[in-house]
């Protein structure tokens, strides 16, 4: 009997570790898509046919991809503590409790002392937007305080964490906004909807390390004006700089393409803003 190819994938193997993944202690509490983790266990089965290399390669990729050392909050306790700022009708008080939120994620927590004028560049640059992706959006959408958007703005937050996504639509509707945080993986299936603004922030060096070379065809398939890519100019320890190496990450993947770039340093992020010809 011959050898299966690679790049064939077996379906029981497949069904049986994606059950496996899902029901886990680690990961049952997110509610992950099913199509990310089929897509994990397809890319490894691309460069092993030995089923326990697989399991070692799509748990090693699953727990860089939820980032569990990023951090969380209590979800349902944010709930709480949302509905009783915005039951003060008291701006500040609002922004202390999402500010508590943002505190809880490694990446959130490091744009919190830049929060005021952090928006006001950004849109400055791009002019105010209307409809907004929030790509791999993390705790992002909390920030929503400090961004000062028109009242009928449309804002979609995409993410692999239900209870987050959870936690983001109470935000948008105790402020009046649609409900629009989707549980959706956006490399598996990207967002088709046309945006003034793409955020996405912190994320492009963790899809790299997800699929090397992603980047180029996913910032392509973005129905966006200006996509903002900002990237860490240390690491989390702040032991070592990344600005260049994550300079040449962004200049790599849009090479040849007929995109403007603007960048904006902040104190612990630079932000690459991307004008796209769409």
């Amino acid at each position: 009997m011959s050898k299966p190819s690679r790049n064939s994938i077996d379906p029981a193997l497949s069904e049986a570790l994606l059950t496996s993944l899902i029901a886990s202690r680690k990961y049952r509490s997110l509610d992950l898509p099913r199509e990310t983790v089929l897509d994990l266990i397809q890319r490894a089965r691309e460069q092993t046919d030995d089923p326990r290399e697989v399991d070692h390669i799509v748990r090693e990729k699953l727990h860089h991809l939820v980032a569990p050392y990023l951090g969380d909050p209590d979800y349902l306790e944010c709930q709480h503590d949302l509905d009783a700022a915005y039951q003060t009708n008291d701006p500040q008080t609002i922004k202390i409790a999402c500010q508590k939120i943002l505190a809880t994620h490694a990446s959130t927590r490091e744009r919190l002392s830049i929060l005021p004028q952090f928006y006001e560049r950004l849109f400055a640059f791009t002019g105010q937007p209307h409809i907004i992706l929030d790509l791999a959006c993390a705790l992002n959408p909390f920030a929503l305080p400090w961004m000062e958007l028109p009242a009928d703005v449309q804002y979609y937050a995409y993410d692999l964490h239900q209870p987050r996504l959870d936690a983001i639509n109470h935000l948008f509707v105790l402020n009046g906004m649609a409900a629009l945080a989707i549980h959706q993986d956006i490399l598996v299936n990207p967002p088709t909807i046309e945006a003034d603004v793409a955020f996405f922030f912190k994320e492009a060096h963790r899809f790299e390390q997800r699929r090397r070379g992603c980047n180029r065809d996913f910032w392509q398939q973005i129905h966006a004006r200006h996509l903002l890519v900002s990237l860490p100019t240390k690491n989390l320890t702040g032991s070592h700089p990344k600005t260049e190496q994550h300079r040449r990450l962004v200049q790599e993947t849009i090479a040849g393409l007929p995109w403007q770039i603007h960048e904006i340093e902040l104190e612990n992020e630079i932000v690459f803003c991307i004008e796209k010809d769409v």
